[in-house]
């Protein structure tokens, strides 16, 4: 652009602004892509300017365990403590999570579906998600009311719970309503709580009713023991209840209108009727970082465009 007879290069925009113009692009531009551009450009993606919000949840379903860890341990090392913003699936372990927490100062938005958490790491690191008001841990089958209850107590703030299961996922339980009755006694400012097919009673909803005032959006969809009286809900001016009746992918259409806090739901009544849920992704990638390279290595590789075009990491196809 020429202002007052001079040319404004694109590689002397500062890094913040810079940083807003790359979150644009895909996480495979960002990293293989932008670098090799210029050194200004190379410097934007490799400080926090890219990176305070993390969205890798599309990618890191069809990755192997240890290359979401390296991936993760790279780019949230990249934020410097100036993350807000995570969204992955499948965390492969307890470690992952850890690792999470000790970066997470700056964290608001955590979606991590289809994880493998423990109780026990959760009430370990669940201190350092303070600053945590919207909370994604559906689908995470080792976790329960004792991961709950952590959170509940530590994170303070949290304004939005996504604990949707599918029905297979909690056959072997007799009732779930332990997990109700830890978000009614500890998650008071809840404005948003999705438990689709928690085995949970009307109970264990009129307890988070009666503990969670300012509850706007109430998910039960496929909670079959749930029945809520419609006049009695009508008492909650601001509520908006889903479910327990299970309506179709056509019939979810104002379904976004109500996520206000999370965006849409990502799993809808015909993840069931599909059988996706569950579904072991398969490996569209199977060249990933070799285990003996070391991040230095992988990282020399992406920035000092040594070998680019032949990198060992092959990125699955967008859809």
């Amino acid at each position: 652009m020429e202002e007052d007879g001079e040319i404004r290069h694109w590689d002397e925009l500062i890094p913040d602004a810079l940083g807003l113009i790359f979150k644009n692009l895909s996480l495979q531009e960002i990293l293989t892509v932008i670098p090799r551009v210029c050194k200004s450009w190379r410097r934007a993606v490799t400080g926090p300017y890219c990176w305070q919000d993390i969205d890798i949840e599309q990618w890191s379903q069809h990755c192997r365990p240890e290359t979401l860890d390296r991936m993760l341990q790279m780019l949230i090392n990249r934020s410097s403590g100036s993350l807000r913003k995570l969204c992955v699936t499948g965390l492969p372990n307890d470690q992952s999570f850890s690792f999470i927490a000790d970066n997470a100062k700056s964290l608001q938005t955590l979606r991590l579906p289809r994880s493998e958490i423990s109780d026990a790491v959760v009430e370990q690191v669940a201190g350092k998600l303070f600053s945590v008001t919207f909370l994604d841990v559906s689908y995470c089958r080792n976790i329960g009311a004792t991961a709950l209850e952590a959170i509940g107590k530590h994170c303070k703030s949290l304004m939005g719970l996504r604990r949707t299961m599918h029905p297979l996922e909690v056959i072997d339980k007799l009732s779930q309503d332990d997990e109700a009755l830890a978000i009614a006694t500890t998650m008071p400012k809840l404005k948003q709580l999705e438990m689709a097919y928690l085995l949970i009673s009307t109970e264990g909803v009129l307890k988070i009713l009666e503990n969670c005032p300012k509850l706007e959006l109430l998910d039960v969809r496929g909670c079959w023991n749930v029945k809520l009286d419609d006049n009695f809900v009508k008492k909650f001016s601001r509520l908006k209840v889903v479910g327990p009746l299970v309506v179709d992918y056509f019939g979810m259409k104002g379904w976004d209108d109500c996520s206000n806090y999370s965006g849409s739901s990502g799993y809808l009544a015909w993840d069931f009727i599909a059988g996706d849920v569950g579904v072991d992704y398969d490996e569209i990638s199977d060249g990933d970082w070799e285990d003996d390279q070391s991040m230095e290595d992988v990282e020399m590789r992406f920035y000092d465009g040594f070998d680019l075009d032949n990198a060992a990491f092959d990125w699955p196809l967008s859809p």
